[in-house]
């Protein structure tokens, strides 16, 4: 079901603010404004503790989210301006959708996990209808569109993986580092839990997961000890799961050795990939020409998806040993910006160390 939390207005309302771009300069082959300060329009996020917000009335500051990663680079791909449509489908803590809009841009903030809307929804009240945030999964876009009238925008971000909150808050079972329910659902109201799936998978299946999602080294290990250990009592916990993993995988670097495996698990509840995937393929349906896809990737296999995808779709001819010729590639619906990942600088890595894996690939609708 989708939730649109309030109703949308045009996005050529006058009162939207504005800040003027131009096209003198260039990054990496796309057009840039000069005039855009984005020292004034990106200021650091506080170090965990609270945010201060502008407009917030008797609220008082929010307590510390997610920190966006690529944040100029996400400003210089999407030349926000009033007028302009982006939907945003992993809104999460809200940053990103916060400087397109300051920028003057309409955003729709999509996002499957509840306390990630009503954090959002706080932290922007103050763009008021400029901004429209909806319960959804970003893979159900087309949906997303569908219901709320619009045909085509002109972004699309995704910004795939899971947010510093959710990694932090020990209710949520993202982590190891905390105990807490094994639950790892973006969608608590949604799905198997990770605690359903690690009680109930067969041997086999746990092993696929953890070799495909997880590319553990001892996946068949790994998925044998924990059907031995359910067997004993369910493994409900994180700290139940890790110590079932490390039992098996001997600790190697400073790296838990359970770190793969709660990746892996943590993919197959959410079907990730699958997800991604989908994503992607619906993506340039509604795009306006000219408009930019984007997408934040984390890991080697998220990464791969998104890569693979872009080359496919960026090819204007295919060929086949079998052809006389190359043939019109039915599939070319973008131009690429460039063909390697961009990431983030030492600086950001440095004042944002989860960031160093980060990577943002973006194609151009034709």
């Amino acid at each position: 079901m989708i939730i649109p939390i309030k109703p949308w207005l045009e996005k050529d309302d006058a009162s939207t603010p504005s800040v003027e771009v131009d096209s003198s300069t260039d990054w990496n082959g796309m057009a840039l404004s000069s005039s855009l300060d984005m020292d004034e329009q990106i200021s650091p996020e506080p170090n965990r503790g609270v945010i201060s917000m502008p407009g917030a009335g008797n609220r008082g500051p929010l307590p510390f989210y997610h920190q966006p990663v690529l944040s100029n680079e996400v400003l210089h791909v999407f030349q926000p301006a009033m007028g302009k449509q982006i939907f945003d489908g992993t809104l999460g803590g809200g940053g990103h959708t916060e400087m397109l809009l300051e920028a003057g841009a309409h955003v729709i903030g999509c996002d499957q996990d509840s306390e990630a809307l009503d954090y959002a929804s706080a932290r922007l009240e103050r763009f008021e209808d400029q901004f429209l945030p909806v319960q959804q999964n970003f893979g159900n876009l087309d949906a997303v569109f569908d219901e709320l009238g619009i045909d085509k925008v002109d972004g699309i971000l995704l910004d795939i993986g899971v947010s510093s909150r959710q990694l932090d808050s020990a209710d949520r079972g993202f982590s190891f580092m905390k105990d807490g329910p094994l639950d790892m659902r973006m969608n608590r109201d949604a799905g198997e839990s990770a605690a359903d799936l690690v009680n109930n998978a067969d041997e086999d299946e746990l092993a696929r997961i953890f070799r495909d999602y997880g590319e553990e080294e001892m996946w068949r290990k790994a998925a044998r000890r924990v059907v031995e250990a359910r067997e004993k009592s369910p493994i409900e916990t994180t700290a139940q799961f890790s110590e079932v993993i490390a039992s098996v995988i001997p600790k190697r670097s400073a790296r838990n050795p359970a770190t793969k495996v709660f990746q892996a698990l943590r993919i197959a509840v959410n079907d990730e990939l699958g997800v991604l995937e989908t994503a992607l393929e619906k993506a340039a349906d509604r795009l306006l020409p000219g408009g930019s896809l984007a997408v934040i990737t984390f890991h080697s296999l998220e990464d791969r998806i998104v890569k693979q995808f872009l080359k496919n779709a960026s090819k204007k001819e295919i060929d086949r040993p079998e052809w006389p010729e190359p043939r019109p590639n039915p599939e070319y619906r973008y131009n690429l910006v460039q063909r390697k990942a961009i990431e983030p600088s030492a600086e950001e890595v440095a004042a944002n160390p989860r960031s160093r894996s980060a990577k943002l690939r973006v194609g151009v609708r034709i």
